[in-house]
């Protein structure tokens, strides 16, 4: 048997829910919460197979309780049941360690098969979940060209900044001339910039000397 813990501030939602999923053999209700500081309670003391969270709630919120459950018990298993697909709402609650994500809009019999397949260890995320996971992923990370820059040249770069020549630069890293003058040269090369000054005005401008 299955025991499920609803948690949600809307009594019509756990009424509904929780009617369903005892009609169901393999499925319990073992308690409900109306906020979430109440399910954080519960779900620690009563440690039901399955915890189906609202998000949006009164005082504690249900990212919030899903954090303070997970800190304190990493096994729970949490089954995000909500209204909301915005991303301040989607990403903090996976990263706070809810495992499915469902919109409210589920049928009722998709809820339950959601509770089964969490409660065998499998993610199920809502279709619209997923799109907008995958167009996350597919996005890429804004690039700078002193992303190219090696260890020693950004740290080289920051003594250009500081206005020391390269016989300075050798003297301070303990490095031959000659390799100083080959570093300043890729960093020019990767920074596609014609000399030192605009060099250092990069790396001003893009708070690199920081």
């Amino acid at each position: 048997m299955i025991r499920v813990l609803l948690v949600d501030d809307h009594e019509m939602v756990r009424m509904g829910v929780g009617a369903y999923l005892s009609t169901q053999p393999d499925i319990e209700v073992v308690g409900e919460a109306e906020n979430g500081s109440k399910g954080v309670e519960m779900a620690l003391s009563l440690r039901p197979d399955i915890i189906l969270m609202d998000l949006v709630m009164d005082g504690i919120d249900g990212i919030e309780a899903t954090k303070r459950i997970i800190d304190s018990w990493a096994e729970a298993k949490i089954v995000v049941l909500t209204s909301f697909l915005d991303d301040e709402k989607l990403y903090p609650a996976i990263e706070a360690g809810a495992m499915s994500y469902l919109l409210k809009t589920s049928k009722a019999s998709d809820i339950a098969a959601a509770v089964r397949a969490t409660y065998q260890g499998e993610v199920v995320l809502e279709p619209k979940v997923t799109g907008k996971m995958m167009t996350k992923m597919r996005q890429k990370p804004e690039y700078y060209l002193h992303d190219e820059l090696t260890e020693r040249e950004r740290e080289i770069l920051l003594l250009m900044a500081e206005g020391k020549s390269n016989q300075e630069i050798a003297d301070t890293l303990f490095i031959a001339l000659k390799t100083v003058k080959t570093h300043v040269s890729n960093i020019l090369n990767k920074l596609g910039v014609n000399d030192r000054t605009q060099a250092v005005i990069y790396a001003f401008k893009h708070q690199l000397t920081k």
